[in-house]
């Protein structure tokens, strides 16, 4: 049986990026049968090299972060300083369809390789820019990690509740937008080339990527002039929709719908509620859910989450367990969908790692190649334009590569 199609195969992508947003945009080409080159300095690469829980491998420049977002990777090292380093990148972008960076805005223009250069080199070139606040306007400059977006985006002042806010994701959630952005961007312009051509700049911010993900809480700014409320682990738009403790624990509760409303009130052994005119209608119970959910709560405390669960799903009402991380990455369902593969490290030993999560037919995609130490492709990537052995190692002894 031949092996599935690779999506994305004979896509060659140069990858500059550092730490998160960069690297999960490339990790996704990667993961979709690109070549991505992940272009590193020689003295210490990638940050994220050097961030994770484990000192040992951040010492081996293998960080836990690292290892998250680099799998189906190569790593050229490249001193971008150096003269002979710019003209070896150049003579690759002339062999690439994609550059993707995110360092500030005019940073590649005065290392003399930005987006002009390399276009007057190669017309079907896609240049992907990711920085905090974008190329242009009065914040561009500004240096952005994850949680100053989430501040200046609206993002942790709608989280929490009246005792916690703001409050910040538990994720780099703006970080990680970010890169997903640029990887349908990226994608978006591969197919507008094959219709026109020619490639094209793509910039991309952080702070615009991450808003529209709040379109419903900004609508109801922008359209209704109402401003977000603070509601914790309530849902918004309808009551009861939310969590709730039960005797061991919580629980998840997602009625929206009416009927769902009059599910779970003859469920918990309460149909009384379903004619109160403080519940009787979404609007009602939306007003009215301080005074509902301790009634609720009153039957839920009296039966463990499991047995809920179980009750509640099968009358249609959406509910679910509250697990910790761990349990979440161990659990039947997605074991079942090979969220994660596993793929071995020298060194290091076998890895967990998320596979391609959109499920394609005819083209899968998935971890196959342990992320990459740094300059292990120095040598095949060098050789592939042209540079000998000697003229290689002549590289490396000037700290070129």
């Amino acid at each position: 049986m031949s092996a599935p199609r690779k999506l994305l195969a004979g896509v060659r992508v140069l990858d500059l990026t550092n730490v998160l947003s960069g690297p999960f945009a490339t990790l996704h080409v990667a993961l979709l049968g690109a070549e991505v080159v992940k272009i590193e300095n020689p003295l210490d690469g990638d940050l994220a090299r050097k961030l994770g829980c484990l000192p040992e491998l951040n010492d081996k420049l293998m960080g836990t972060s690292f290892l998250a977002q680099n799998a189906n990777k190569k790593s050229l090292t490249l001193n971008l300083k150096a003269p002979e380093a710019k003209e070896i990148f150049r003579t690759l972008a002339k062999t690439a369809d994609v550059v993707v960076e995110n360092f500030r805005p005019g940073v590649m223009d005065r290392l003399g390789v930005g987006y002009e250069t390399l276009r007057a080199l190669n017309p079907r070139l896609i240049y992907c820019a990711i920085s905090g606040f974008g190329q242009t306007g009065p914040d561009a400059m500004k240096p952005a990690y994850d949680q100053i977006i989430q501040g200046l985006s609206g993002v942790m002042a709608v989280n929490g509740d009246e005792r916690l806010s703001p409050l910040r994701c538990g994720f780099p959630v703006c970080d990680t937008v970010g890169g997903l952005n640029a990887a349908f961007a990226i994608m978006a312009a591969l197919y507008d080339r094959e219709r026109t051509g020619e490639g094209q700049f793509v910039d991309i911010a952080l702070l615009d990527a991450i808003m529209p993900l709040m379109g419903w809480v900004a609508a109801n700014l922008l359209i209704g002039g109402q401003q977000p409320e603070l509601l914790g682990n309530d849902n918004f738009t309808a009551a009861p929709s939310g969590t709730f403790v039960t005797q061991d624990g919580y629980i998840n509760i997602a009625a929206n719908k009416q009927e769902q409303w009059e599910a779970v009130a003859d469920e918990l052994g309460v149909p009384e509620l379903k004619t109160d005119p403080r519940f009787q209608k979404r609007d009602a119970r939306k007003k009215n859910r301080k005074a509902l959910t301790p009634l609720l709560e009153a039957k839920l405390k009296e039966r463990t989450t499991e047995y809920w669960v179980e009750t509640l799903n099968a009358k249609g009402v959406p509910s679910g367990a509250i697990l910790s991380l761990e349990a979440a990455l161990n659990q039947p369902q997605v074991r079942h969908r090979e969220t994660l593969g596993t793929v071995h490290a020298e060194g290091i030993g076998d890895l967990r790692l998320f596979n391609l999560t959109a499920r394609f037919e005819k083209t899968p995609g998935k971890v196959e190649t342990p992320p990459p130490r740094l300059g292990d492709h120095t040598e095949e990537i060098l050789a592939g334009v042209g540079y000998t052995k000697d003229e290689i190692a002549q590289l490396k002894q000037k700290g070129i590569v």
